[in-house]
């Protein structure tokens, strides 16, 4: 069996936990090439790596588009049409979205063609967005086998959740990085479909992560948040957070590592709540920097408004730093309140004061709960045990 990755961009600094299930899997003897809509984005050797050996399917000269769809008519001209016929149907209804299915045939076309060419059998995407549609069309004219996981809520309650169930049909197997993820996919399918969906946790590769070490005996708390910055993320509400903590007497410096639309908002707000003494932005950054960063923080705060299971927690409590996170979709299954760290109500910026408050007080409960969160990590999300139930699946899609 011969497997294809194929995800929006890849290398992205948002998706390294890709890189790790793809070199997990290749450990244990599974034959993975690797594909991107987009070229990646190289931010350290390990992404120059990947994208030297990464096909990209955009950009492409129009004359080689051209000869692509003559050449995948004439070698399948039956498979060419109904894959046509079966992409323009699955779209989200409208007009611009049948000429976007159009684009993504044409894409499709030009990835058959390679993944032919290197005789890859099955294709495995990552999230159910535009990439996916490209994936499954590009499987259907090759007539191989296609499957996905799914991550947040843009896969499972989206735009697209309403071709969602198309996908669960067509997929050999659907994983879900979280058993939310998989209820919900569950909602909105047939009975007869759910036993196709299985979780499968993204992982980290715990023994790569910086030593844990004794946290510095400072004054001033050192809190750390890392995630694109954009409007979900809630990085806004962060800041108002922060200075409200602040007002009540915290000594703390906070730090942001993440790039992203919504900067000048943030930066804006950190005018707004007169907090720029203590606030500091620090665009993107290299996972090894990130890793760094966490290690020598004291306390990590996330205050998204949506999120799957974010591998930045698992990071987290894998460095034994203790973790503030929203008590949204799957991430309780991750951070237990009171044991492995602390949930708020997402949007509540005065909760979250509270609990940043909470820790800043409590040095002795923080230490507790991040150990009891690196046994969790440690337990359900290092990625040697993680990949085990994708693993099982490949080789039973194999065996059939």
């Amino acid at each position: 069996m011969k497997i294809a990755y194929l995800v929006s961009q890849f290398p992205a600094p948002s998706h390294t936990f890709i890189r790790r299930e793809v070199e997990a899997l290749r450990r244990r003897g599974l034959s993975i090439d690797t594909f991107s809509i987009r070229p990646g984005e190289a931010l350290s050797e390990a992404d120059r790596q990947d994208l030297a050996r990464t096909f990209t399917v955009l950009p492409a000269p129009k004359l080689d588009l051209l000869r692509n769809q003559a050449t995948m008519f004439l070698k399948r001209p039956g498979s060419y049409l109904s894959t046509l016929q079966a992409t323009l149907q699955h779209r989200i209804p409208g007009s611009k979205n049948l000429l976007w299915a159009l684009f993504y045939f044409v894409e499709a076309m030009r990835l058959a063609e390679e993944l032919d060419r290197r005789g890859i059998t099955h294709v495995h995407n990552h999230f159910a967005n535009p990439a996916s549609h490209v994936g499954l069309a590009a499987t259907r004219y090759l007539g191989i086998g296609w499957s996905v996981s799914l991550h947040g809520l843009g896969d499972y309650d989206g735009p697209t959740t309403v071709i969602l169930p198309d996908k669960v049909s067509a997929a050999r197997f659907i994983a879900c990085v979280t058993h939310y993820g998989r209820a919900q996919t569950m909602r909105v399918c047939a009975p007869e479909l759910w036993e196709k969906l299985f979780v499968s946790r993204c992982g980290i590769e715990v023994e790569k992560l910086p030593p844990v070490r004794p946290r510095p005996a400072r004054e001033r708390l050192r809190i750390l948040s890392v995630g694109r910055l954009s409007p979900e993320k809630g990085q806004v509400g962060l800041v108002e957070a922060f200075a409200l903590a602040r007002a009540k007497g915290l000594d703390a410096e906070l730090i942001v590592i993440g790039g992203g639309p919504d900067e000048a908002r943030i930066k804006e707000a950190v005018q707004k709540f007169g907090v720029a003494d203590r606030v500091e932005l620090k665009g993107r950054q290299p996972e090894a920097a990130v890793l760094e960063a966490m290690a020598d923080a004291d306390l990590f705060v996330l205050s998204s408004f949506v999120e799957g299971l974010p591998v930045v927690l698992m990071e987290a409590l894998g460095l034994e730093l203790p973790v503030i996170a929203p008590a949204i979709t799957g991430v309780p299954e991750l951070v237990e309140h009171g044991k492995t760290g602390l949930l708020f109500a997402a949007g509540h910026w005065g909760e979250l004061a509270e609990r940043i408050l909470e820790y800043a007080g409590d040095p002795e409960k923080r230490a507790a709960h991040a150990k009891a969160g690196r046994q969790k990590v440690l337990a359900e999300f290092d990625i040697e045990r993680a990949v085990e139930p994708l693993l099982r699946h490949f080789q039973g899609a194999e065996s059939r």
